[in-house]
């Protein structure tokens, strides 16, 4: 049996927009974003699909044609908080897909090959993560002698050493549902912002002894992870998936 299901996040309003819509309905390529990441979900394989709504919820549920789950994320408490809202969806069995509303251009060939990796290698959690010439602002992905995952670490907290690093963290995930689950029990808020980080379930999955790999993206794949934030951002989205349509 597949058992292979994904949450979206798709709670945030995206004030940089300088809209009121909610940021995953702004259209790309005369589609709302958050559709072309249901899609590839299916695409990879994704028997179900939950997708968190939070503000302006029930525009944001119009505009979503797919047959999806719903879960609210009534108080924006972080990523980690967001996912435990849909705990009753993902269950303890299989394997839970992350995924973030404003990243269109992402593939359902890209999560097939992360499903494939991280059952490959039976692993606790697998982060899809890119190799970037600019990491500027993005969590680094830290590896050790033998290229093994040690951790995520965030700009701010990052050594001059590691701030080098070219590997980042897409915020896009693979999750055991169990140890996912267990990770979410132990999360706690003791951080600046007050809020639950889906990435410090990593280094509890770490800690109670499974497995943790990133399967990194290099070249044009990178696009991929290309989250939208702003405007001009959607509108360089819109012209990659253009380009990707007519390479096809």
């Amino acid at each position: 049996m597949n058992n292979l299901k994904a949450v979206i996040l798709a709670a945030g309003k995206g004030t940089r927009m300088n809209s009121e819509l909610p940021k995953v309905i702004h259209k790309c390529d005369g589609q709302p974003m958050v559709h072309y990441v249901i899609k590839a979900a299916k695409d990879a394989g994704a028997m179900d699909v939950c997708v968190i709504v939070g503000y302006k919820a029930f525009e944001t549920k119009q505009a979503i044609y797919d047959v999806v789950d719903y879960r609210v994320q009534d108080e924006q408490l972080g990523t980690g908080h967001a996912v435990k809202c849909a705990s009753d969806f993902c269950g303890t069995t299989g394997d839970i897909i992350v995924l973030c509303g404003d990243t269109p251009l992402i593939r359902g060939t890209t999560l097939e090959r992360l499903v494939e990796l991280h059952r490959k290698l039976a692993n606790g959690v697998t982060v899809l993560s890119a190799v970037v010439e600019d990491s500027t602002g993005y969590g680094r992905i830290v590896r050790d002698e033998n290229n093994g995952f040690v951790k995520i670490v965030e700009q701010k907290d990052a050594t001059p050493e590691e701030q080098k690093i070219k590997e980042i963290n897409s915020g896009m995930y693979i999750f055991n549902a169990e140890a996912l689950a267990a990770s979410l029990q132990l999360l706690n808020n003791n951080n600046a912002a007050g809020e639950y980080y889906l990435t410090d379930t990593i280094a509890l999955i770490k800690k109670i002894g499974l497995r943790v790999s990133a399967m990194p993206l290099k070249g044009d794949d990178v696009y991929d992870i290309m989250g939208v934030n702003t405007p001009e951002q959607l509108k360089k989205a819109e012209e990659i998936m253009i380009a990707r349509k007519n390479n096809a």
